[in-house]
């Protein structure tokens, strides 16, 4: 119990759960769309389950991520993963004609929120664990406080959506800025990048634009079909 009294250690803890507070905006945004068309019960399963997981997955990262990141391509891909959930994620935006529709039920949605947090936690948990100095239970508490506050970000979302239909929209662009950033940030393209520093401001802005672009024009094929 000695760490308890270690100002050290508070100090690293209040850092995590700011750090926390900061990166999980986007996260709380993807855990939002993905349950929003789930009835209210299975809404808040999925927010707690998801939010969990997420978590959960963040602390296995933490041991991982900084050999993952050096690995070529694989963050190309992850930005592709992103941009496809972003446009499956607006497709869903008029569906509700009354009534909630499960799209893929729960597992579908928590597996949604998973394969997102997993692709754009993996740069995150290593400030994450910069902060934490080594101390396993530094990083576990941490993160585990933090779990409330997702939960409380994401319910806060579903009821702006359904309140102002437009953060559907936003939310979906959100997630295809971070995929084009994501992609631009590949070891593959570091030395273009650091050449062109543009180069990250309009991959995002085309991740965003092709999220909105081609999830309008399935919802407009939906509607007709």
């Amino acid at each position: 119990m000695e760490m308890l009294q270690d100002a050290d250690f508070w100090i690293g803890l209040l850092k995590i759960i700011w750090i926390n507070i900061i990166l999980s905006g986007d996260n709380a945004v993807v855990i939002a769309l993905a349950a929003r068309s789930l009835p209210p019960e299975q809404q808040r399963k999925a927010i707690l389950f998801g939010s969990g997981a997420a978590v959960v997955l963040r602390i296995l990262l933490t041991v991982v991520a900084a050999k993952l990141l050096e690995l070529s391509y694989l963050q190309i891909v992850g930005g592709v993963l992103l941009l496809w959930i972003g446009v499956q994620l607006l497709g869903e935006e008029d569906d509700n004609d009354g009534e909630a529709r499960e799209v893929g039920g729960m597992a579908a949605a928590i597996r949604t929120i998973l394969i997102a947090d997993l692709v754009m936690s993996l740069d995150n948990v290593i400030a994450v664990a910069a902060a934490a100095k080594g101390s396993m239970v530094l990083l576990i508490l941490g993160l585990a406080i933090s779990i409330p506050l997702v939960i409380f970000g994401s319910t806060l979302m579903i009821k702006l959506m359904e309140r102002f239909p437009i953060i559907v929209m936003l939310g979906a662009a959100l997630i295809g800025w971070v995929g084009g950033e994501t992609i631009a940030s590949d070891t593959a393209l570091k030395g273009f990048a650091a050449a062109n520093p543009w180069l990250h401001y309009v991959a995002a802005a085309a991740g965003a634009a092709a999220v909105i672009g081609i999830g309008k024009f399935l919802q407009g094929r939906g509607k007709h079909a």
